[in-house]
């Protein structure tokens, strides 16, 4: 599995790439803090319910949640659909705070 650091992140979105980020966490985890990704909870990943993020599948997506256990498994499950470029945030959300606080970019 493809792995992201919190500072390999906070680099790709200081630079103003174009990021596709996955919140696979639960809505009231996203609605208390994300960093602006698609909320997509790994209960609609597992049923295969993705038709929003379908488009992504040749395109870098990075998938983060509270700890990197949920999103770990998202990226599994992508791959089988055909995401050839997922990636996890190691630490996820308790990584990035730790490291950035509620910091969304620079």
């Amino acid at each position: 599995m493809q792995t992201i650091t919190v500072d390999q992140l906070m680099e790709k979105m200081d630079s103003g790439e174009e990021l596709h980020l996955i919140d696979v966490r639960e809505l009231s985890e996203h609605k208390e803090f994300n960093i602006g990704g698609i909320l997509l909870p790994l209960g609609k990943i597992q049923r295969m319910q993705v038709d929003e993020i379908e488009g992504l599948k040749e395109t870098e997506v990075i998938c983060y949640c509270r700890s990197g256990n949920r999103s770990a498994q998202a990226c599994m499950y992508l791959h089988t659909m055909g995401f050839r470029n997922a990636f996890n945030l190691s630490g996820g959300m308790i990584a990035w705070k730790q490291k950035f606080g509620t910091k969304k970019s620079s």
